[in-house]
């Protein structure tokens, strides 16, 4: 029983230990996506700061570091946490196995004992001869080979005991010096936090001369948000209702010709005028919602259940690229704003894919850049501030195909895209949907 404890307790023990380092991987695989973005955003940093004039693309790239710089701190506190719960199983374990190694101890002690005072060849032989009879011969002589058998197991697992005890010792003490540079890490990432919202006040000081002006453009960048989000819903309204019209009709020649057979029918069986009126007559068609109406055909259906069950390992529409404004109403500088999708900061004239099979809605230009906004059955995907496109509306694309490049703001000098995800007409979060980087 003590045996099939002790194997029960390690394979618990081996389960936790393939669950943390699952986890410890993904996190420190995080830690180093952040710690790549965060020297890219320096090196901009550096060189947009040899102009002696501040710019809004200073203070953008300072808030995009902030943001980065308090994931990665997140990220370090969750290793921390991890590694001191590794910690506290280590160290449960150590003292288990120390007093399993005591009680083994123990008990080979007792058998060593007994042993000596019954080592002679003599005393074994009186053991076995004083029996009653045969059988009770027989099994004292197993019982004295099956005790030499075991004490050699005993022996041989307080070695093995010994040997885990060891070996959790060394990997309590590495996790324990992982949880010490982790911490001093994370401190340097706090002082390092704190100059760059020291830096970014300073930028926002050197901007408030040009307040009146920044407001402006940023009324301006919304109001071409506002175009764009219209001109989506507007396309997506016209292509629910090409399909819901489509669908109506095809039901509606479906219910005549069943109205016909089932007249028909009700002639063939002689029934009444009024009973074949009743027969003939089509059932009403009812309104379905819009998801339902886009993947009312076969190939429509199979192209939004195979985009729904990608969810979480859609490919990013750019290949490499951070988010620097998520999904939903945001503020800036007393401004409300309502982002639709997602603002992913990549490299100037950055290759834009599709992140999905299907055909090409609407390719329009607003104001110098191009919508190209894309149809998966029941889903949509709309990808904004394009300089260039490389599709045309009624093309079919497939998933990863490059679908043009992104524009870069003369402005600012930020090469950013903004990508929407739709749900017939309702807005997702396309955070969501995308795979991890």
């Amino acid at each position: 029983m003590k045996f099939v404890k002790l194997v029960l307790f390690f394979l618990l023990t081996l389960g936790l230990a393939q669950a943390y380092a699952q986890s410890s991987s993904e996190l420190k695989r995080r830690r180093e996506k952040l710690n790549n973005e965060l020297e890219q955003l320096n090196r901009e940093l550096e060189e947009t700061s040899k102009n002696k004039n501040v710019s809004i693309k200073q203070l953008n790239i300072l808030k995009a570091q902030i943001s980065l710089r308090e994931e990665k701190i997140n990220t370090v506190n969750s290793e921390i946490r991890l590694l001191s719960s590794q910690i506290n199983e280590n160290s449960n374990t150590v003292r288990t196995l120390q007093g399993q190694l005591d009680q083994l101890k123990k008990e080979y002690a007792a058998m060593i004992v007994f042993a000596y005072h019954n080592q002679s060849a003599y005393n074994k032989l009186m053991f076995v001869f004083a029996s009653k009879d045969f059988n009770q011969a027989y099994k004292r002589l197993k019982y004295l080979q099956q005790f030499g058998t075991y004490r050699e197991r005993q022996a041989n697992t307080i070695q093995g005991t010994q040997k885990d005890l060891h070996v959790k010792i060394n990997q309590l003490d590495r996790t324990k010096n992982e949880k010490n540079s982790l911490l001093q890490e994370q401190e340097k990432e706090k002082e390092t936090l704190g100059k760059e919202k020291n830096n970014q006040v300073a930028v926002v000081a050197g901007l408030s001369k040009q307040a009146g002006q920044l407001k402006k453009q940023q009324r301006t960048v919304m109001a071409q948000r506002r175009r764009i989000d219209q001109q989506i819903a507007i396309t997506i309204r016209r292509e629910i209702e090409e399909a819901r019209r489509k669908a109506e009709a095809e039901a509606r020649a479906e219910a005549a010709r069943r109205a016909a057979l089932a007249a028909e029918k009700a002639k063939a069986e002689n029934k009444s005028a009024a009973e074949v009126a009743v027969a003939a007559k089509p059932k009403a068609i009812t309104r379905s919602t819009d998801a339902e109406v886009l993947s009312a055909t076969p190939e429509a259906a199979r192209l939004s259940n195979s985009f729904l069950g990608n969810r979480g390992q859609l490919p990013w529409p750019v290949a490499k690229g951070y988010i620097i404004q998520g999904f939903g109403v945001y503020y800036t500088d007393g401004i409300k704003n309502d982002n639709r999708g997602i603002d992913i900061r990549t490299s100037p004239g950055a290759a834009v894919q599709a992140v999905f099979e299907g055909e090409v809605s609407k390719v329009v230009d607003i104001e110098g850049s191009y919508l190209v906004l894309i149809n998966h059955g029941a889903y949509f995907t709309g990808y904004t501030n394009l300089k260039s496109v490389s599709v045309s509306a009624g093309q079919k694309v497939s998933t990863r195909q490059t679908i043009g490049s992104a524009a870069t703001d003369a402005a600012t000098g930020e090469t950013v895209i903004n990508f929407q995800l739709y749900k017939g007409s309702s807005a997702v979060n396309p955070k969501t949907w995308l795979a991890s980087q």
